[in-house]
């Protein structure tokens, strides 16, 4: 399993965090940034997880800002991207079960470190149904393509 993971400046410690965590499962694990506690803007880390994960040079990305909120709304920008923002288990095992989405979102101003890995482990541990969330996630994608700019 591949993994892209990216943050801003506040989810950078969390970051670093969780790919420690994955390293020590074996994980392969692509940090793009940032690398310093120096301010940047979330959008733009979306935007490279995103663009990675739907180009399947990876299989999944991890996001983190404050929040998780406006780094997921930046990721969901690229079309083929369903990040889910989780602050529990459950979401996180349902937006995989029901959404099979592709980029967790976490906020490090939100959830603390030891739950952060526990909802990491549920995500990248959960499978996609399939079935009646098919027809669903179709749906999902023609609004993407109703709504692109061409």
């Amino acid at each position: 399993m591949k993994i892209a993971i990216a943050s801003d400046h506040v989810g950078l410690e969390l970051k670093k965090y969780i790919i420690d965590h994955l390293k020590e499962k074996g994980i392969r694990v692509k940090d793009f940034g940032p690398f310093t506690n120096e301010r940047v803007d979330y959008p733009d880390y979306g935007l490279i997880v995103g663009k990675e994960v739907v180009k399947k040079k990876f299989d999944y990305g991890i996001l983190i800002c404050g929040t998780g909120i406006g780094i997921s709304i930046a990721a969901n920008k690229v079309p083929g991207i369903r990040a889910a923002l989780c602050s529990d288990t459950f979401s996180a095992h349902a937006t995989r079960e029901h959404n099979d989405a592709n980029i967790l979102a976490l906020g490090a101003r939100v959830v603390a470190r030891g739950l952060a890995l526990d909802i990491v482990d549920v995500f990248l541990n959960g499978k996609f149904e399939g079935g009646r969330h098919t027809k669903r996630i179709k749906k999902i994608s023609n609004i993407e393509e109703e709504f692109m700019i061409k």
